[in-house]
């Protein structure tokens, strides 16, 4: 049911999108529910050309009080990046004042309806936050990891200390447990962003922006939490309640008019054709894939296993599969450039996901009750693949975060055939603990409707 006009008066929302990996159609998914409950509002989504291609690839009809608008991306006219991080570099030398002239054009094109409110990436915390207190108007901010990985980074000196006293005390520091994120069992250090552990990180651009983010993102009006309240330790729960002013759980993995898109690569009509809980589904995001090493250890373990896959593929890493690999295989695997990952995830021949374990793909996963096999890669990816199988119980991690073909082929066999079904048995529950988390019953609808008396206030 949508907010009536009189509850919510009518306004004008910015929304800045952060134009890389899974984020801005995260933060699209937000912006759709919120615009379908209230009608009367209207909102600019800013974010780059490229991305918001992408947008409109993997969406369909949006809601009519929703407009997309390109902001510059910040790269020399006809140069084409390297590589995510030279595109990066180029976007953040610029961006605060990219999207300050996108607002301004969002005003123009609404008539001159001033904006009332942004909604921004957390990682624009910082800088679009002070640009929202120069506007006099509330900010939210979204966070796409997930909630631990926040609470960790609010410790961000904490940890560091205690980092640094493991180096100096023991010659494997990276392996002594802290007991530190509430409601996750003791971790590694190396279960946590290296960006969070060095004062000298080598990843500079990434750690200032983070960096940024902490000391801004507890004055925001609101934070957003990509994630459900249910799914998440309560001790963690109230940790980050004590932290804001308002904290909210809506997560974009959820039913709605955003899918994955259309089944261009005919994924969908052979996973018909499979037994139930069957498939091994492979994918592992568009920043985290596997060395050449690993891409052959996995594809010998499907194939020595006799396990039906389907495996989401760029075309330059297959060049590392076993020679003859797609002839002796035949019509039992399926390699593809592209999958639409939710529709996978949630057809009943899926019966394990080999994962990089990225936020977004661990709630799809748990959305179709589908057990995980996690190689982690970086940034929250660790945290994920731990409360995946220490927490939820709902999956393994590969040994050493390294792919091999015995380590593969035993965790395949763990999920597909041991373990007397118990993983796929909390795959299920958590399934619909997850289900009626976003239902109307659930804790999101309720920080849906207060969310948005908070976007919509006048100042």
């Amino acid at each position: 049911m949508s907010v009536t006009t009189s509850s919510t008066p009518a306004g004008h929302v910015a929304v800045c999108a952060f134009p890389f990996t899974s984020h801005p159609l995260a933060l699209c998914s937000l912006v759709c529910r919120l615009a379908e409950e209230a009608p009367q509002l209207h909102f600019s989504f800013l974010c780059t050309s490229r991305a918001n291609s992408k947008i409109s690839t993997k969406t369909t009809i949006l809601p009519t009080n929703i407009k997309i608008s390109d902001i510059e991306d910040g790269l020399p006219e006809g140069f084409e990046p390297e590589d995510l991080a030279q595109e990066a570099s180029n976007f953040y030398k610029q961006f605060p004042e990219n999207f300050k002239r996108g607002v301004d054009a969002a005003v123009e094109e609404t008539g001159g309806k001033r904006v009332t409110s942004l909604i921004v990436d957390g990682l624009f915390s910082f800088d679009l936050g002070n640009m929202a207190e120069e506007m006099n108007v509330p900010w939210v901010a979204f966070t796409v990891p997930a909630p631990y990985d926040l609470a960790a980074w609010l410790q961000k000196d904490l940890i560091q200390q205690l980092y640094a006293n493991a180096q100096m005390d023991h010659d494997h520091p990276e392996d002594q447990l802290i007991d530190i994120v509430p409601g996750l069992p003791p971790s590694p250090f190396k279960d946590f962003p290296h960006e969070l552990l060095e004062r000298n990180p080598s990843n500079q651009l990434l750690a200032q922006v983070l960096l940024s983010m902490i000391r801004k993102i507890q004055e925001a009006s609101a934070v957003v939490m990509n994630s459900y309240e249910e799914l998440n330790p309560l001790l963690l729960t109230n940790y980050l309640k004590s932290k804001f002013l308002n904290i909210f759980y809506v997560s974009s993995v959820t039913p709605s008019k955003l899918a994955s898109g259309t089944d261009a690569t005919r994924c969908l009509s052979w996973l018909d054709e499979q037994k139930s809980a069957s498939v091994a589904y492979i994918s592992f995001g568009t920043t985290a894939p596997l060395n050449g090493e690993e891409v052959k250890a996995l594809a010998e373990a499907l194939e020595e296993g006799g396990v039906p896959f389907l495996w989401s593929i760029n075309d330059k890493f297959k060049e590392y599969l076993p020679d003859g690999f797609t002839e002796r295989i035949g019509t039992r695997g399926k390699l593809v450039p592209w999958a639409p990952q939710r529709q996978v995830l949630e057809h009943p021949s899926i019966g394990v996901h080999v994962t990089h374990g990225g936020y977004n793909a661990v709630l799809e996963s748990i959305m179709g009750g589908v057990p995980m096999i996690c190689r982690s890669e970086w940034a929250d990816n660790h945290l994920n693949a731990k409360m995946v199988e220490e927490v939820w119980g709902i999956g393994v991690r590969v040994e050493n975060r390294l792919i091999t073909k015995t380590g593969m082929l035993k965790c395949l066999e763990m999920i597909l055939h041991q373990e007397e079904g118990k993983v796929r048995q909390a795959s299920t529950a958590l399934k619909q603990v997850f289900e009626k988390a976003a239902g109307p019953d659930g804790v999101a609808a309720n920080h849906v409707k207060t969310l948005l008396h908070i976007i919509s206030e006048e100042r």
